[in-house]
């Protein structure tokens, strides 16, 4: 009897354990949940990282509990009574009474407050700054509701791990899942998803008639190795590298990037490794070397995501202030992509909000403060490639060099590839008759003079110098430390624009190294000087042959050669020192910092290197308590519309809160760890579960509790980007070009929308397929972007930009109406309905069905033939008319012309343009 008493008592204990347990000792307040924002909201305007009023700051944990300017402590740890911060906010005496001409706190905000005081004001750190640990997967079946007999659908419904966490926050709102979309609608979502472009008809047939248990698995697996897949993640990672195919700034352009958007796309559609993809973007220049002292092109090529900052071309400009902001915005950018942080405000005070110091700013801007770029007219460092005779004469060089001095040979070739470390002349520090030519480099006239400052001489046998003039008798000569020092080199200028190479007596050491004019015949005629390198002498010069391969050499330098700009370190002589700018004034230069990461974050391991390598590492590491979250964060944003924190740029404490901040965290670490940083298994995952599945239709109960579908009560409804608008346009009326990669292209656009005055530049219409490529090649430029993507609010690109804030405006409408790309689109989309149906009515039938796969119904078709049947009758009265709709096609009749505005409606319809 006592035994059954016993286990019955067991079980008894058992059944309550499994429910929540209730707080029985009352609650105690969450530093991050509950004090934190009221800090945020009233405090740190004043005593934060801007301000520190009465040198008092909530900044940081130690600044709370020092003394202020009025000696009383802000903080007393467990007595609110004798916090001053307490007192200051109850005070009625207006002129000491907190916070000061703002918002008095809320009665409980006060009580918050002092219960946190009287219970030792424990300080925490922000949630996204931790350490990610991996949370337990909520369970749906467990005693409580007998492993699921209770409640069958409820805890039959997930598919996978994901629907566990899900399915628990919509049981604490008082909401339930929804049934799985049909399947034409469904597979319409994940291609649009996946793909950026919608299932063909076949594709749609096939599924829907699929019986087997994986069809769905199947259709996603087919996705995923689709080369568009490729293409529709490239468009997005376009708006983070803030890529453009011109410079920015007021002239704004040209320049050759696409080597760089094709990389990317290259990238995903391997299914690189995300940590590897970051470490090549970031710090591609400073892998292992693969060839000729050089990594791999791709690695090389892949450092353009940090040359599609712009350089500024106008006159009058300072290359040393742009070369600054180019260097500030590739600070900035690398937090927003990567660590979800407002890192951007650091740059002139301590972070107002969150735990960052000012110094870490320039800490961090170190890592990146030494690449070679500096804002000069024609954008070096380059990638160069050569072709034909160019190439036979680099092969050529290289074997020389191999044969005579191996140990020269991978210095010559990196130079020949990446011009590379030479001194760009606007370093140059002009003296008499000098100026700026062409925005950034040296010009001299005759008896002018200038100073090279701080060479390093040593094992230097030539100069090398890119020079060009108009003078018939211009002679160059450099001289050792002083104006009328010992003659170093004597240059005879020829007149066009060359590189020459002229030898140099030795000397050893650093020194200035000045230079003077002397242009008899053409004094007033200038000589530009655009950079100088000092170089060892080519190896073999008592051999045959040496005079042609120095030609040779000079040559190939000379030569103009596809090109795309890049990243490259400069090391040694050519290393920057990196000083803390006061206020954030570039031009005040405070205490010289290192090369470190904020304190907030884990320390970067001692093996890492001080460079931009080990900052890329560090980056990615398992340590790093942002990166997988925020980078897990994007992705869910792009498949439902809003991230899990839906301010995917910031995951500060001014950030929104996670709406399931342990799935975000078990997804990143199922990322990091199970997944080993593959993209293609992480949407895989998601677009599997049951939550991503989920019909997307709502009801009353639904709107008045999950409005913006933050609880994942159905699925994703949400209108299309700017790119797939366009090219849903072009492949449901079968016009879209397949091809891939190459020089970004010119579709048509509606006149005059570009304004080139200064290169005189414009748009000219791609011809054959390019005129149909997907909206990922277009050409894009900063000042003009192709004007129906900007109105489907596609950036402007000359920042980074995390995410597009989707408006619905009437202009959207009229560029799908009046577009020419969308005109074509409906003419191509008609001409196909005429085939498909022999009435006005079935015809429109089978557009509707051709775009969306659902059959259409009664009153949206009564709408349509209503609108043929008024086209129609304006077309016969008026058959000139007809030339002015069909303007494409050789078949002309007012009936085509009707289908044709039918079709324009219907690729303007709202459950076109959007992913339902």
């Amino acid at each position: 009897m006592n035994k059954r008493i016993f286990i019955g008592l067991g079980i008894v204990a058992i059944l309550i354990s499994s429910f929540t347990w209730p707080d029985w000792f009352g609650h105690r307040v969450d530093y991050n949940a509950e004090v934190k924002p009221i800090l945020n909201k009233h405090c740190m305007g004043c005593h934060g990282g801007v301000k520190k009023a009465g040198d008092v700051s909530f900044l940081f944990e130690h600044e709370m509990l020092e003394p202020g300017k009025s000696g009383k402590i802000p903080v007393v740890r467990g007595n609110a009574d004798a916090s001053e911060m307490i007192r200051r906010i109850v005070s009625e005496d207006p002129d000491e009474k907190m916070p000061k001409n703002g918002t008095p706190l809320k009665e409980n905000e006060i009580e918050i407050l002092k219960q946190w005081i009287n219970e030792g004001a424990q300080w925490d750190t922000h949630w996204s700054y931790k350490r990610i640990e991996r949370p337990e997967v909520p369970a749906t079946r467990s005693i409580r509701n007998l492993y699921g007999l209770l409640n069958w659908d409820e805890s039959h419904w997930p598919t996978g791990d994901i629907d566990h966490f899900v399915l628990e926050k919509l049981k604490e709102n008082n909401l339930t899942f929804s049934p799985e979309a049909d399947r034409a609608t469904l597979i319409r979502r994940v291609s649009l998803d996946l793909t950026g472009l919608p299932p063909t008809e076949q594709e749609v047939r096939n599924f829907v008639n699929d019986p087997a248990p994986d069809a769905y698995e199947k259709v996603v697996d087919r996705l995923l190795k689709n080369p568009a897949y490729g293409e529709r993640w490239t468009s997005m990672w376009m708006d983070l590298a803030r890529y453009a195919d011109t410079k920015g700034y007021e002239s704004d352009g040209g320049r050759t990037m696409w080597r760089y958007r094709d990389y990317v796309l290259k990238s995903f559609n391997a299914d690189k490794p995300f940590d590897q993809f970051t470490i090549e973007q970031l710090a591609g220049d400073l892998l292992p070397e693969q060839k000729d002292g050089l990594p791999s092109d791709d690695n090389i090529i892949a450092t353009g995501f940090h040359r599609n900052t712009m350089t500024n071309n106008e006159g009058g400009t300072d290359d040393e202030e742009f070369r600054t902001a180019a260097l500030i915005d590739r600070v900035n950018t690398t937090w927003e992509v990567w660590q979800g942080t407002t890192f951007a405000c650091i740059q002139c005070h301590s972070h107002p909000y969150d735990p960052i110091n000012h110094e870490d700013y320039y800490k961090y801007m170190a890592f990146f403060n030494n690449a070679r770029d500096e804002d000069v007219w024609d954008e070096w460092p380059k990638l160069r490639f050569y072709k034909g005779e160019d190439s036979a004469r680099v092969e050529k060089v290289k074997s020389w060099i191999k044969q005579y001095e191996p140990g020269q040979a991978e210095e010559v070739s990196r130079f020949m590839r990446v011009m590379e470390p030479k001194i760009n002349a606007h370093n140059f520090v002009k003296g008499d008759q000098s100026t700026v030519l062409l925005i950034s480099y040296y010009g001299v006239k005759g008896r002018g003079n200038a100073r090279i400052p701080n060479v390093n001489l040593t094992g230097a046998g030539s100069i090398v110098m890119n020079v060009s003039t108009k003078a018939e008798d211009a002679v160059l000569t450099l001289h050792l430390d002083k104006l009328d020092g010992p003659v170093l080199s004597t240059i005879k200028v020829p007149k066009r624009d060359t590189v020459i190479i002229s030898p140099l007596s030795p000397v050893t050491g650093k020194h200035d190294v000045f230079l003077s004019l002397n242009s008899t015949k053409s004094p007033e005629e200038w000589v530009r000087i655009t950079w100088a390198a000092f170089q060892k002498t080519l190896p073999g010069a008592n051999k045959p042959g040496y005079s042609e391969i120095m030609q040779d050499y000079a040559t190939i330098l000379t030569r103009p050669a596809e090109s795309m700009p890049v990243i490259w370190e400069g090391k040694d002589d050519f290393a920057r020192k990196t000083n803390v700018f006061v206020r954030g004034n570039w031009m005040v230069k405070g205490a010289e910092v290192q090369p470190d990461v904020p304190r907030l974050l884990a320390p970067m391991p001692k093996e890492f290197s001080r460079d931009r390598l080990g900052l890329a590492r560090w980056i990615v590491s398992r340590e790093n308590a942002l990166t997988a979250r925020v980078i897990v964060n994007r992705y869910w944003e792009q498949l439902f519309g809003h991230g899990i924190v839906e301010t995917v740029e910031d995951f500060g404490s001014q950030g929104a809160e996670p709406t399931h901040r342990e799935l975000l965290d078990w997804l990143a670490v199922e990322f990091m760890e199970k997944d080993q940083w593959h993209v293609k298994k992480l949407l895989k995952r998601i677009v599997m579960s049951a939550t991503y599945r989920q019909s997307s239709r709502t009801d009353r109960q639904r709107q008045e509790e999950d409005p913006y579908n933050r609880w994942l009560s159905r699925g994703p409804r949400v209108r299309l980007s700017a790119e797939q608008v366009r090219d849903q346009a072009l492949a449901c009326s079968g016009l879209i070009s397949k091809k891939m990669y190459g020089p970004s292209v010119m579709p048509p656009q509606p006149d005059k929308i570009w304004q080139s005055p200064y290169s005189g530049e414009s748009w000219v219409v791609s011809a054959g397929e390019d005129k149909y490529r997907r909206g990922v090649y277009t050409y894009w430029k900063r000042t003009a972007p192709y004007p129906s993507m900007t109105t489907f609010d596609a950036p402007s690109r000359e920042f980074c930009q995390s995410r597009r804030i989707l408006t619905n405006t009437p202009l959207q409408a009229l560029v799908t109406l009046n577009d020419p790309v969308y005109l074509e689109a409906a003419e191509k989309l008609a001409e196909t309905m005429k085939k498909r149906g022999k009435t006005p009515q079935e015809q429109l039938r089978e557009g509707y069905r051709m775009l969306t796969f659902q059959p259409i119904g009664n009153k949206s078709l009564d709408v349509l033939m209503k609108i043929y049947r008024e086209a129609l009758t304006n077309y016969k009265n008026k058959p000139a008319e007809v030339d002015s709709i069909l303007v494409y096609g050789k078949n002309k009749t007012p009936e085509l012309a009707a289908l044709t505005i039918s079709a324009n409606v219907l690729l303007n319809l709202d459950n076109v343009v959007t992913k339902e």
